[in-house]
This record gives C-alpha cells, structure tokens and sequence, in this order.
C-alpha cells in the first residue's frame, strides 16, 4: 500500500507551526554572535565635549590653529597640593620629587613641571602642570599620575588631580557603568512590573529575552557604525540606547501581549491567535516606531556631532525593538502559547475581559466630556506656566557630577588659592602684525594674566602669520563667570582691525557648545512636530484628530518641564540644566508620548467604523486602558534607571521622561484625548469618510 503524501493544505500547515521555530532559532543565533557588542560601546565612544562642535564653531578653529604651535596635542592634568597653616619643607620636597617623576611619565608631552606655591604669605598650597598626551583618551594616564602621586605622600597633605584631563577621566568612569549597572537595573525593573502586571513567570521572562534579544542587534549595528567613523557615539547615547531599547520593546510587547490574550479567549487555535493579534497591532506598533525613529533622526539638523549621533543611535535601537517585537515575540508566543500566561491561562470561552476601573473612567469621560477634558487642560497648563523658571543656559562643567569626584574637589582648591582659569587659560590666534594691541584688548575685566607665547629668543612665536596669546582667567574656566569673561574678551579682541583674531580654549568650548545647543533647540522642535503631524495625519486618515493630538502632546510637555523646573530648583536643588536637556526632553517625550496616543486612537478608530465615534472612543478607551498604563509605567521606569549614573544630565532626563510618560498615560491619554474625541465628536475624523458617519444607535454609546 503506498504512502498517502499530505495534502497542500497539510504542508502548508506544517511549514505554518515549523516557521516560529525556525524564527526563534535564527534570533537566537543573531544574539549569541552580536550580544557580546553590548560591552563593546565603550571602546568606540568618545566623551571629549570638544570633538563635538562643527568645524565652524570658534573654539573648534583655535583648536585646529592652536595644533600649529605645538609638536603634539596636549591636555592640562593640574596637581594641587594643600595643607591648612601652611605647606612644610616635607611637603615641598615630595612636590619636587613628585615633579621629577611626573616629568618622566611617557605621557607627558612638556617640560618637567615645577611646583609653583600659592600667593599666601605663607602658602597653603602649591601646584603642578604637567601636559599630556591628548590625542586619544586620557583615563589610563590620570590613574597614573594619581597612583604615582601617592608615593611617600606626608601625611596631613591632601593632594588632588584636576583640570581637562581629570574631568574627562572622571566623566568616562562616571559612564563605566553604562554597560553592567544600567543594562541590570532597566532589567530587573522591568522583570518586576512585568510579574505585576501579567502575574506570570514565564510571561515577563519572554518579554525581557525580546528585549535583550533587540539590544544585542541594536549594539552590533551601533557598533560597527561607530568603529568606522559613520556615527559619534557617547556615553550619554550609549545610556539612552539601552533603556529606549528595553523601554520600547516592552511597549511593544505588551500591546501584542494583550491582543494575543484577548484573541486566545475566542479562538483555540494559538498559531491562529499569534497571526490574528499580530495582525491587529502591526499597525499601530509600526506607526509608534516610525514616529520615534523619524523624530529621532530630527536631531540630525543638529550643529553637535554629539546630538546628531545620538539620532541615528536611537533610530537603530527602535528599529531593532521594533523587528524583535513582530518577529522573536510571535514566534515565541506561538511555540508557548497559553503557557505563557500560566497560572491562569486564557480559556477559549468567548468571554472579553473586562475592567471595571476603566469603565468607570469612560463612564466619566461620557458623562461630563467637555468638563474633563477643561479641567485637566487647565491643570497641565497651570503646571507649564512654571516652565519659565527652568535654569537650561547651562552649568559648570564640575557641576554635571551628582557624587564628590577628585577633579571637581581639586577644581575647588585651586581655585581657592590660584586664579582660578590657571592651567586652562583662554587662547587667542591672531596675526603677528598685531599682536601688541590684541595682547592689550585681551587685558578685559576677568582676565589674570596675558601671555605672548615666545619661540627660544623671547620674540613672539610666529607660525604661518599668526601668533598664539594665552589669558588666564579668574575664574574656574568652567564656571558661568569665566564663559563671560570669553565673552567679553571674544568683544574686545574681535574689535582690532586686521588682527582676524579667534578665542578657544575650554571655557570657549563650552561657550559654543551652549550657544549651539540653544540654536539646535530652536530649527529643531519645530521640524520634530511638523514630522510627527504628517505621520499622524497618514496613520488616522484626518487633519483634525494629529492637530489635537499634537496639541496635547505639547501641552503635556510643557507641564512636563514646568514641574521639573520646580522639582531641580527647589527640592533637588540643582545648579542649573544644560540646553540639550530641553531638546532631549522634547524629543523624547513627544515621540514617546504620541505613542500611546497612536496605541488608543488607531484603536479607536477601529471600533468607530463599527460603533460610531462616540461608542468607539469609549470601547477604545476600556479595551486598551490596562494595556497603555502598564506600557507608561514600565517605560518610565527604565529611564528611571538612568538616574543610577551619578550624572546631572542624565538624572535630569531621567525625571523628565518618566514624569512626562506618566503624565501622558494618566491624565492626556487616559482623559484629555478620549474627552476632546467624545466632545468633538465624528468631525475629529475630518476629512476622512468617516467624519460623514453616524454615530450610530443610543443603545450601542449605552453599552460601551
């Protein structure tokens, strides 16, 4: 008797059930070869704040005509030493010996240092300026001179490391927690809503390998990118790229996890349920993707190399979120199936799950539309008028460390007892013509001291034309008064008539990089909203529903930024923002924000062309209430977690996201937009079709 071959329909069956396997097997190779890369990014970032700037900026001119007057690029590392009552003939001869040492380091690109003691009758404190190599990073070399400054140390001196190269130092150790704490905190954050919410084990536990499976993809690409040159990458993108990946792909997960729930309870069949739930969120999950990459990817108007980087990184951690979400998830959901939800499985009984918490928010929003959706715009608007107190022109560069690191300390003693730009002084490029009247225009209030770099006659150095004057100022070049102390002597050199005079130098850098960061500010929120507006109106089919979406979007934002403002100044007490912190925020948290409004009205607008607008809204609103909640609270946990670096930047950005995502989820998701929807009614949907139907039957509005 010979053997019956299957049918089409039992091969295609066949290959139907294999084909998540097959799926799930290729992630799991694609992650066992990329995911080591995640520890990888920080060997191709780079956190040097002057590599940052365009070619135009001025200080990024000086630096470039600078390199003409010394053989090798160079750094300033300052020792401080500091007794109180006095520094002793012990302490002065381990300063020399230390000198001798320091001096010999590889390193060290200029003359021996020498000790040179404070101004004091009887000097407390006394310092070493030792210049190192700075044509690549300096962290190795800093741990160097701080083990070598340890040597026979006198007891009772306190002695610190400070200037560019320290700072730096102290910045990329303050990012090595990148890649190990903040990769575990945003998981186990994660891990524990995700139990919360499903009450599961098994659930949370596919979630997270979705989420680890996107990261390791996303790192691989960053990686490759930045190694060759394509992309800049940092330690702050590096930060945010793990928490958007795992934020992100949560969200997504959780919008299919919901689906595939409520497709289990009317049909049996788990292949046939992965298929039909997939179906149903594939739109609205890849309208929230390409809204995030297309906003993020606006940060590429940028003029800093390192917002501009920072588009690209986090459009590949989207895309990578978002691949992992419709392909590893489903697969795996299919090969599991009701499992997945053990213990309490979803029966295929026909019953919708129904919450009666967001029934009874529906029922409000029903009832009283026009009086919700009033009151809670006065609300977020009574919180944004706080927007204005928000100190974003800026902060020292010793202030972005929210723990005592030595630099900041040695900055603080230096400055006590030395002008406080000494080491790291302002520096001038002019023609040699006219180097007598820039040297006396240098001389502006703020200003300590102006030097005529010499060659070995004591003539000024001439190269190409030009010559190098450096004026140290008085004030720590990082603080508020040394940026306007440049900006007075930029005024005042700028003036000379030939002289074609530029002012660089660290305090310089920040000062461009302050005036770029306000510039990028303005070209590029615009250009995010007009984006995401023309996504809104292709996703929804209207003019009016992407308008009030993005209308309260914005108002979130601004009473985003407006409780901030009083949260940083009054109780956190922080020195101030720097102006990306603004832009970052917006970015974030409109691409972010409008995505639950895409969860809800793309849901919405599906039950309308059934129900009518009004009993749509209502169903919308209940059936993906728990779902977007719980989606708002993990996202903003994970960028809670941000706040384990001990940053300023990134503390901040962590609390406006999560404030923000919050804010959206309960108040603008939850009863401004349903409200505005209910009140505005089938016009919301103009000029599509569907703004020319009816609302349909009393009873139907009743019963949502």
């Amino acid at each position: 008797m010979t053997e019956q071959r299957p049918s089409g329909a039992r091969l295609v069956s066949r290959l139907r059930r294999l084909a998540p396997a097959l799926i799930a097997l290729s992630w799991l190779g694609l992650a066992a070869f990329s995911g080591p890369y995640a520890g990888k990014l920080s060997q191709v970032a780079v956190n040097d704040s002057s590599a940052f700037l365009p070619s135009s900026a001025e200080s990024t001119e000086v630096i470039d005509l600078r390199a003409e007057f010394a053989d090798t690029e160079a750094t300033p590392a300052i020792v401080v030493a500091e007794r109180t009552g006095g520094l002793t003939g012990e302490d002065f001869a381990y300063l020399e010996a230390a000198a001798g040492e320091l001096g010999a380091l590889p390193f060290n690109v200029g003359p021996p240092p020498q000790a040179i003691p404070s101004s004091e009758g009887t000097p407390e404190a006394a310092q070493l300026i030792l210049l190192i190599d700075a044509s690549g990073e300096t962290d190795d070399e800093i741990d160097a001179i701080r083990e070598s400054l340890e040597n026979n140390r006198p007891e009772g001196l306190t002695v610190l490391v400070t200037g560019q190269a320290a700072l730096g130092a102290d910045l990329g150790a303050a990012f090595g927690g990148v890649d190990g704490l903040l990769i575990l905190v945003a998981a186990a954050v994660v891990a524990v809503i995700l139990v919360l919410v499903y009450r599961s084990p098994l659930l949370p536990l596919i979630v997270l390998l979705s989420g680890v499976f996107a990261l390791s993809l996303a790192s691989f690409t960053v990686y490759l990118l930045a190694d060759a040159g394509t992309i800049d990458l940092n330690g702050q993108s590096q930060g945010i790229l793990f928490i958007l990946v795992f934020g992100a792909d949560t969200d997504y997960a959780l919008l299919l996890v919901a689906r595939f729930r409520e497709q289990l309870r009317t049909e049996p069949d788990r292949f046939r349920a992965v298929l039909a739930a997939l179906r149903g969120t594939i739109e609205p999950i890849a309208a929230s993707a390409g809204t995030v990459i297309l906003g993020v990817l606006c940060l590429l108007f940028s003029r800093l190399e390192s917002n501009q980087g920072l588009g690209p990184v986090a459009a590949i951690g989207i895309a990578a979120s978002f691949l992992a979400s419709v392909t590893f998830l489903p697969a795996l959901l299919a090969i599991v199936g009701r499992a997945a939800f053990w213990p309490k499985r979803p029966a295929a009984d026909g019953q919708a799950q129904r919450s009666k918490l967001w029934g009874r928010v529906a029922a409000l929003v029903a009832a009283r539309p026009r009086l919700v959706w009033a009151s809670t715009a006065l609300v977020l608007l009574i919180a944004a008028a706080f927007m204005t107190q928000l100190k974003a022109d800026g902060t020292a560069q010793t202030d972005v460390f929210l723990t005592e690191v030595d630099s900041v300390t040695g900055q603080e003693v230096l400055a006590e007892h030395f002008p406080g730009g000494a080491g790291s002084p302002a520096v001038i490029i002019a023609d040699a013509d006219t180097v007598e009247q820039v040297a006396a225009a240098a001389d502006v209030d703020g200003v300590a001291d102006v030097t005529v770099a010499a060659d070995s006659s004591g003539e000024p150095r001439v190269v190409d034309g030009k010559v190098m004057i450096e004026a140290v100022l008085d004030d720590a070049p990082d603080s508020d008064a040394a940026v306007d102390t440049v900006e007075r002597l930029r005024e005042a050199v700028h003036a000379v008539d030939g002289a074609d005079a530029k002012v660089g130098g660290a305090t310089a850098v920040q000062l461009d990089t302050i005036d770029t960061s306000e510039r990028d500010r303005a070209v590029i929120i615009p250009i995010v909203l007009a984006v995401i507006l023309a996504v809104l109106i292709l996703l929804l089919r209207s003019i009016v529903a992407p308008v009030l979406l993005v209308a309260t979007v914005v108002l979130s934002f601004g009473a985003t930024m407006g409780v901030s403002a009083l949260v940083f100044n009054h109780l956190l007490g922080f020195p101030g923002a720097d102006p990306t912190v603004v832009l970052f925020g917006f970015v974030f948290l409109v691409a972010l924000g409008i995505d639950y409004n895409i969860f809800l009205m793309t849901r919405v607008r599906e039950e309308a062309q059934r129900l009518g607008t009004r009993a749509g809204t209502l169903r919308g609103l209940v059936t993906t209430g728990g779902v977007i909640t719980s989606a708002g609270v993990v996202l903003a946990a994970t960028f809670s977690a941000l706040a384990v670096l001990p940053l300023l930047f990134l503390a901040q950005i962590a609390f406006i996201v999560a404030f923000g995502v919050m804010l959206d989820t309960i108040l603008v998701r939850s009863l401004l937009v349903p409200a505005l929807a209910v009140d505005v009614g089938r016009r919301i949907w103009w000029p599509s079709r569907l703004s020319r139907k009816g609302d349909g039957a009393k009873v139907r509005d009743r019963r949502a």
